[in-house]
């Protein structure tokens, strides 16, 4: 083994569309207060279950794009709106990549 493949490091998140996860819960996961989670749902970046706040209901894959959007103002300072955009990008870039895959699989 290498010393590069020794430092090799595996990260994973395991997301499932039917959780119900909780206000709480989404903004215990994604280290932010609930008007930060309240406001992304207001600018349409997770659209939870439920109609009010104590019934909203997340899955995983809403967690995981509250936390990136968390991360993205956290840490460079973008607006809502910026999250939106570099969220709608970034899953643009992983549907591209994907396909890039399947096209690169079926050539061999």
């Amino acid at each position: 083994m290498t010393p590069d493949q020794t430092r090799l490091q595996l990260t994973a998140f395991v997301l499932e569309d039917q959780t119900g996860l909780t206000l709480v819960e989404v903004c215990r996961a994604c280290a932010a207060e609930p008007e930060m989670v309240m406001a992304l749902v207001e600018e349409g970046l997770v659209v939870p279950s439920g109609a009010a706040p104590g019934e909203w209901r997340f899955t995983g894959v809403h967690m995981q794009r509250a936390r990136v959007a968390v991360r993205l103002q956290k840490d460079l300072g973008v607006n809502i709106a910026g999250a939106a955009l570099a969220l709608q990008l970034l899953e643009e870039l992983d549907s591209l990549r994907a396909r890039l895959q399947v096209l690169e699989d079926a050539g061999r």
